[in-house]
């Protein structure tokens, strides 16, 4: 593969939301990132309240038992909000990249022996192949991870084109 090769992709923002967001990815306190430190919170909640119930029949040693668990609580919701904050801020950043993706004119890949280009509107990011560590091919995208990190759906280019970006991955990306 000495001659430059160039696919060309017309994303459309509905293919990429279904890929960034699936599995809950951008929901505030569901998503892999926070969905521990919620449920974690909620039970250290209701087990403060529970506690603040029958706060009349403590003694007052045992009344740092209900200090301890405030403090848990207060703890856990600290965690939480930072978790939030995360995927806000990367919900944020996704939602920014793919307005800039759906107003783009020009959407291209184009890559040959040494170099990995990615065009979009005039604004290019060129990779050694060396620089990438990692891709994966999954059944609806491919996802590239280095110096750059993309994802390319499979419905914003022909099958051809597809299965030829997948196979030029294989080839020069070793894993």
């Amino acid at each position: 593969m000495n001659e430059e090769k160039v696919i060309v992709l017309k994303p459309k923002r509905q293919d990429f939301e279904e890929i960034y967001f699936s599995g809950n990815q951008g929901n505030l306190f569901f998503s892999s990132t926070t969905r521990g430190k919620t449920i974690t919170t909620i039970v250290v909640g209701l087990i403060l309240i529970i506690l603040f119930f029958f706060k009349d029949d403590f003694t007052k040693e045992k009344f740092g038992v209900f200090y301890f668990v405030s403090f848990l609580f207060l703890l856990c919701a600290v965690f939480l909000s930072v978790g939030i904050n995360k995927v806000s801020r990367w919900k944020k950043q996704v939602n920014s990249y793919l307005t800039k993706l759906e107003n783009c004119k020009i959407y291209e890949i184009t890559f040959d022996n040494s170099f990995f280009t990615v065009n979009i509107d005039g604004e290019k990011e060129t990779s050694e192949w060396k620089d990438f560590e990692y891709f994966d091919s999954i059944e609806n995208y491919i996802a590239l991870e280095g110096k750059y990190t993309y994802m390319f759906p499979k419905k914003s280019m022909s099958e051809k084109d597809y299965n030829l970006l997948k196979k030029v991955l294989k080839e020069n990306i070793k894993q």
